[in-house]
């Protein structure tokens, strides 16, 4: 069980509303109590719900006065428009990769309690949305088997649990890590961790697919670094993972120009054209794996210019599998 009283003060005021939502209510000793409130800050928590319009209800006297909240109360308003619910729904087909989850069933349930607030008209026009809006699915991983730990994994990182992982790495063996999740990561239709590994004090990134066991402390809480910002950890990465930090220069073919130029691949991308009709694209990227398979797509087409170790690299892969197709 979570222990209250290391919450922060927006987090103790989550939880008390919560509270107050029960059926049979609260009393303010457990309140004072749970949260490790003194009368005066359990009378501005309670002061505030009023104040943005909540039917606080309350009954007796002092630490054994009951508290609730109306139970037929309900957000009247809150109201979506036509485009609104569709941007919702659109939306929620690019999460089509996590079908089988409690993850996506969560979404799906929230996306139909939302759609009841746009009215019956907006309904009407909304029965064909899986018709009209559709994210043609990638190469996804497969979460079904690691369900459980996707949902241990979200609730760690809202309420800011350390967590114990048994993790499975593409080489070498499972290992145990004692973790502080920060963010929940999308790529290429998988799901990933950014979490500090606390015996190597490094933010490192983690497959949730790989995870073998995750089980978080529920009696711990961490707070995050100052300064942190998960962008940052990709900023210069051409896609979820790091690497040695490099200026690449490739040449495209004039077959391949239009393509190129028609996307944004890297924020630090600067374009110029070709003598010959293709392009020559710059960025400073790290060079990973993923920036390796991308340039490999493109076969004869592309000419690593810069760096050297980059082109070396394509020019051995391209001839084992020169080799191998023989």
């Amino acid at each position: 069980m979570v222990d209250d009283t290391k919450l922060n003060k927006s987090q103790k005021f989550v939880r008390v509303l919560e509270l107050l939502q029960r059926h049979e209510g609260v009393t303010a000793s457990e309140l004072m109590s749970r949260f490790e409130l003194d009368d005066r800050t359990l009378r501005r928590y309670l002061s505030d719900l009023r104040n943005i319009e909540l039917p606080i209800h309350s009954e007796g006297r002092g630490a054994r006065r009951r508290l609730w909240m109306d139970p037929n109360y309900r957000r009247q308003g809150v109201q979506l428009s036509l485009l609104e619910l569709v941007s919702l729904h659109f939306g929620r087909t690019l999460f089509d990769f996590l079908k089988g989850t409690s993850f996506a069933q969560d979404m799906d349930d929230a996306l139909e309690r939302l759609s009841t607030l746009s009215g019956d008209r907006s309904a009407q026009l909304t029965e064909h949305l899986s018709r009209k809006f559709m994210a043609v699915p990638e190469h996804a991983k497969d979460h079904t088997r690691t369900s459980e730990i996707v949902d241990d994994i979200l609730t760690a990182l809202l309420y800011q649990n350390p967590a114990r992982a048994f993790y499975a790495r593409l080489t070498g063996p499972t290992r145990q890590y004692l973790l502080h999740p920060y963010t929940l990561v999308t790529f290429r239709q998988g799901l990933y961790l950014f979490a500090f590994d606390v015996e190597s004090e490094k933010i490192k990134t983690f497959a949730l697919d790989r995870f073998r066991a995750f089980e978080r402390d529920r009696h711990e809480h961490f707070e995050f670094p100052d300064g942190y910002d998960p962008e940052e950890l990709v900023k210069d990465a051409f896609g979820i993972t790091g690497g040695s930090v490099k200026d690449v220069v490739l040449r495209f073919r004039r077959s391949a120009a239009p393509y190129i130029r028609e996307r944004i691949w890297h924020h630090s991308q600067v374009m110029e054209a070709a003598r010959d009709g293709g392009v020559i694209l710059r960025m400073r990227v790290g060079l990973a794996p993923e920036l390796t398979s991308w340039i490999m797509g493109f076969g004869p087409g592309v000419q690593v210019l810069s760096p050297p170790e980059l082109a070396d690299q394509i020019r051995r892969l391209h001839k084992e599998a020169l080799e191998q197709s023989r």
